[in-house]
């Protein structure tokens, strides 16, 4: 009798344990916005999994009753001088003014922006995306939070939930869940099925004669052309065709259509950003707007290896943050 009961007591105790470590309420807030997360994340540099702990903490959840009065996620308070809608919520002194939204999108954005546009988080866009840890450590030191414990159940929310997980998806180094591809298709009106189709739409016609993109001469080629007779015709060394063009074949032959610059590209472009199409990769992206691919790594903090989202927006200049957010 007494070691049924044991077993009993021990089996109660291990079911109250699991449901306190996964929580439903916290599933189904990570499924509903973690593709805002991922946007927000390839938009500014916030990594996803920061952005996740912190709505699910700041939130309750999404059950707080800031949130169900502001759709206010993540705590931000109203600065000094502000006249837009707030509430008045108690945190640390009573009736405090909060910041409040018309959606819980435009919290997440808001949030994004506080923290790119303050000198005093700078450190933390110098840190790797995928360092939860320092994250978590540089917010509560930078003050966003006065809980002394805000950095432990950070990387506890992250770790539970496999939040880091979002931040891959964000650099395009892990493929992205339903719930994100969903909402990256349903955003850009169109449904994962069709993805292919709009990538066959947006395709470009181009000048059968030399033109130039970025104010850097370029021209055409379908599959199949002989880049040896490209750089001949043009009087440039093979190889110095390959570095203008940051290929990674080594081949004579144009394995698909493509541009192919004359010229060295630029570092910068005459345009703020690019809003990625569907079926476009990083190297697509460089070509088509006419700038080094290092460069645009650069600006995005991306590898050659990443994927962007459809509809994100990536920079092609180094200061184009206030032109995208």
């Amino acid at each position: 009798m007494i070691k049924r009961y044991c077993f009993t007591v021990i089996l109660l105790f291990t079911l109250l344990f699991t449901r306190a470590q996964i929580n439903e309420a916290t599933v189904e807030y990570i499924k509903t916005y973690c593709g805002i997360a991922v946007e927000e994340m390839q938009r500014t540099g916030v990594p996803a999994s920061i952005k996740l702990a912190q709505g699910i903490l700041e939130s309750m959840s999404g059950q707080s009753p800031l949130v169900l009065k502001s759709n206010n996620h993540f705590g931000i308070k109203c600065k000094e001088g502000y006249n837009g809608p707030y509430v008045l919520h108690d945190d640390d002194r009573p009736k405090e003014r909060f910041m409040k939204y018309e959606t819980a999108e435009e919290s997440y954005r808001a949030h994004s922006d506080f923290l790119k546009n303050r000198s005093r988080y700078a450190s933390l866009f110098q840190l790797d995306p995928t360092d939860y840890k320092g994250w978590a450590y540089g917010l509560k030191k930078a003050g966003y939070a006065t809980n002394p414990k805000y950095p432990q159940l950070l990387i506890s929310l992250i770790e539970r939930y496999n939040l880091h997980e979002y931040t891959l998806m964000g650099l395009g180094q892990l493929a992205m869940n339903e719930e994100v591809s969903n909402y990256f298709a349903t955003k850009n009106g169109t449904s994962p099925s069709t993805i292919a189709t709009a990538a066959k739409e947006a395709e470009v016609s181009y000048p059968q004669e030399p033109f130039t993109i970025n104010n850097t001469k370029v021209v055409f080629v379908k599959a199949g052309s002989s880049l040896q007779s490209i750089a001949d015709k043009y009087n440039i060394p093979l190889e110095r065709l390959y570095d203008l063009n940051d290929f990674d074949e080594i081949t004579s032959v144009s394995s698909k259509d493509r541009l192919v610059y004359l010229q060295l590209k630029r570092t910068i472009s005459e345009k703020a950003y690019h809003e990625v199409k569907a079926g476009e990769t990083l190297y697509d992206i460089a070509q088509q707007e006419g700038i080094r691919l290092e460069s645009l790594l650069k600006y995005n903090r991306l590898s050659k290896f990443d994927k962007p989202a459809v509809g994100s927006k990536l920079k092609l200049q180094d200061n184009a943050d206030i032109a995208i957010n």
